[in-house]
């Protein structure tokens, strides 16, 4: 068992230690402590090199940066690099060709046909108007002269009473010569 002293604390005046990461993090001295700290890590860690010139992979070299540090990084190739290999020209197929010169043509075309419909739209749109409006004359016309005829036949067939005719044939045996009559009626 521990001593009685620790035991119980006796009450200070100091304030509880700080033991949280929020309370670690708001603390300007633990920060400026913790950054040297990461300082002191960094130096000592390029200060020791971890391979030695000669096992290098190819691109990377020990650099001394401007604060006097020495550290490994990637640095150009010293030399020229092989140029890259020039494309071998592959001659163009002649519809390949005439493809590319009848594009623009038709799309050429297409626009100047699709212009030439939107300035005549208005032309179009009042000769459909004029088109429906003829189709409704001609129709009134047919049906009130089909009326005009129908009344004029009826007042004529009512001032005028129909004519009656009749004929009477006679014919004596079977190869006789045949003589009639023809009466012409009036109506009342």
């Amino acid at each position: 068992m521990p001593p009685p002293e620790l035991l119980h604390h006796p009450p200070t005046d100091r304030p509880p230690p700080i033991t949280t990461p929020a309370q670690l993090a708001g603390n300007p001295a633990y920060v400026a402590q913790a950054w040297a700290r990461i300082r002191a890590e960094e130096a000592d860690r390029a200060a020791q090199m971890p391979l030695s010139m000669h096992e290098l992979p190819p691109g990377i070299e020990v650099v001394t940066l401007p604060g006097g540090m020495r550290t490994l990084a990637y640095t150009p190739r010293q030399g020229a690099a092989p140029p890259p290999p020039v494309p071998v020209a592959q001659p163009i197929p002649a519809w390949a060709k005439a493809t590319a010169l009848l594009a623009p043509t038709i799309g050429g075309g297409m626009a100047a046909a699709g212009f030439g419909v939107s300035l005549a739209a208005p032309g179009l749109s009042a000769l459909s108007s004029t088109l429906w409006a003829g189709a409704g004359f001609l129709a009134a016309v047919g049906i009130c002269g089909a009326a005009l005829v129908r009344a004029v036949r009826r007042r004529m067939t009512d001032a005028a009473a129909p004519t009656h005719i009749t004929q009477h044939i006679e014919a004596h045996g079977l190869f006789g010569r045949a003589h009639g009559t023809i009466n012409h009626v009036e109506g009342p």
